[in-house]
């Protein structure tokens, strides 16, 4: 593909259709990666990273130190990549922190897949799966795996796996005061051990010294870094905040607003007031989400704090007393996949504008307001099928006070969204619904308890789970990128009202129109990025 030059000068950056150009290779030109660093665009931060050779590091394109000079430069499109050459990750800019980008990211390959559950934590900790165990849950060969990360990266699985663990690990020792001991657990290691030899190893200090170096830095301003005392102050074992990370543009009050309508008492909450960080007022969007999460043995309480102004969100977690501390990694990383925040907003958009049966689509930032899992964002389903929004909102509140666990943290109540297990033999009495509907809620969660490691596609032998639910539990359960939910009443009408503005048609011609062609051809046109084109209609709605 051919590369196109662009100007990104903070003064004047380029129209969002020439950034996306040139960001449809694999890998972006020397120039658009020089123009991206020098001056500091948010948009590119973890799309690549800056290997600087003088100085043995590399950077976020965000990174806060004097830009090298371009001959000391080498560009790198992920950190290992960058590891593998030798460079370390830089101390103050910290490439830890950057989002996540893969290149691949939403055309469904099996790469992508192996990222996703290793980055779940899935060959870390006492009970990690072995590479082989992996290839098969992926169904593939180990070999195969091994190639594709070798293709891909320059490394085996296991080496990614282990980078992303101390990457992990360096971003706890930075922004949190857990002891070391705690961070090597919840970084996935079962021995301080290893866990101190790979550290200095791989990044060249040990986790005293970096742990050492970031309490000096913590009263600088630079790149926006915390010094607020909920930062600097050591906070009970389980309960720590942590910066996260995203490309702009996000639209979080159109998030925030998903959010509050379909939002569960007790499970979910809103909190408006502004954030203030070094006497400063960071951001505009000064409305808190929280809500509680279960992941495995894990309960948790999560805060959630938009700061516009830095690209990133302040996210303070507080686990039950009997939460283990290894499956924190888990935890944020079902955070960041309910927030959307590694989408690449830039593409999609740009395909989005593309497409010419569609009037322009005019919000920008919005991403997929995510469900705390892929069973609650099933139930969600089963209960929004031919209600409204508000009457499928009622009957999910109903459901999480009678079925979802109490428990109580720092003298306040919370809920849990229901398990499986206390749905399959539920009565269900309290849902005003279809007795077939409440039938399929206990048959999905017997089947989820029965086939734990079932694919979701698997629901189809559910009775009462159709096409539309999985497509939803898809779509807001494991953060698919291309779920077009064209048969969605709402969505059709959006559609085919967007259609009839762009070209000119009566109700009449409209009416003639082959509904189920027109979805195929805006389907392939927007693929991979269906569920983008379907938040952006029931956003007009």
């Amino acid at each position: 593909m051919k590369q196109i030059s662009v100007s990104l000068n903070s003064a004047a950056k380029p129209p969002l259709e020439q950034v996306s150009v040139a960001l449809q290779d694999c890998h972006l030109s020397a120039n658009v990666c020089r123009e991206a660093r020098t001056s500091r665009d948010p948009r590119f931060d973890g799309k690549f990273f800056v290997g600087v050779l003088s100085t043995g590091i590399y950077c976020r394109t965000v990174c806060p130190a004097v830009a090298p000079k371009e001959e000391n430069v080498r560009y790198f499109d992920s950190a290992i990549k960058a590891a593998q050459a030798g460079l370390r990750p830089c101390l103050r800019c910290r490439p830890d922190s950057a989002p996540g980008s893969n290149p691949w990211k939403g055309t469904g390959t099996t790469l992508d897949r192996a990222i996703g559950l290793i980055e779940a934590g899935a060959l870390s900790g006492e009970h990690g799966l072995t590479v082989e165990a992996l290839a098969d849950k992926l169904g593939i060969s180990s070999r195969y795996l091994n190639k594709l990360f070798t293709s891909g990266f320059g490394t085996s699985p296991k080496q990614y796996a282990l980078y992303r663990q101390l990457l992990f690990a360096k971003q706890l020792l930075h922004q949190t005061q857990l002891p070391i001991t705690q961070v090597a657990l919840a970084a996935g290691f079962n021995s301080i051990r290893r866990f101190n030899e790979a550290f200095q190893q791989t990044l060249q200090l040990t986790p005293t010294q970096l742990r050492k170096s970031s309490q000096k830095s913590t009263a600088k301003t630079d790149e926006g870094e915390c010094t607020d005392t909920a930062c600097t102050q050591e906070m009970p074992a389980h309960s720590l905040s942590l910066y996260q990370y995203y490309r702009p543009p996000l639209d979080w009050q159109a998030q925030l607003a998903f959010y509050r309508l379909r939002a569960v008492a007790g499970m979910e909450w809103f909190r408006e007031g502004a954030h203030h960080d070094s006497n400063e007022v960071i951001s505009q969007d000064t409305f808190e989400y929280g809500r509680t999460l279960q992941i495995d043995d894990i309960r948790a309480v999560v805060h959630i704090i938009h700061e516009g102004l830095l690209h990133r969100f302040k996210l303070t977690l507080t686990l039950t007393a009997d939460s283990p501390i290894a499956g924190l990694q888990k935890l944020i990383t079902q955070v960041r996949r309910i927030l959307d925040l590694d989408a690449d907003m830039q593409q999609i958009e740009h395909n989005l504008q593309r497409l010419t049966d569609l009037k322009r689509i005019p919000k920008s930032g919005l991403r997929i307001p995510g469900a705390g899992s892929l069973f609650e964002a099933g139930c969600r389903a089963i209960l929004g099928q031919q209600v409204s929004v508000q009457q499928a909102t009622k009957l999910l509140n109903l459901l999480v006070d009678a079925y979802g666990e109490r428990f109580s943290l720092n003298g306040r109540e919370y809920r849990l969204f229901p398990t499986p297990q206390a749905i399959r033999s539920a009565s269900l009495d309290e849902l005003k619904m279809p007795g077939a509907r409440k039938l399929a809620l206990n048959a999905l969660a017997a089947f989820i308890c029965e086939h734990p490691y079932a694919s979701v596609d698997d629901w189809l032998e559910v009775k009462g789970i159709g096409p539309w639910t999985i497509a939803y539990a898809k779509l807001r359960g494991l953060g698919d990128p291309n779920i077009f939910l064209h048969t969605d009443l709402i969505v059709k009408k959006q559609l085919l009202a967007s259609v009839a503005e762009q070209n000119g048609l009566d109700a009449q011609s409209l009416k003639q129109l082959d509904y189920l062609t027109l979805c195929q051809r805006i389907s392939a046109d927007i693929a991979p990025w269906g569920s983008y084109l379907t938040f952006q209609l029931w956003s007009n709605a």
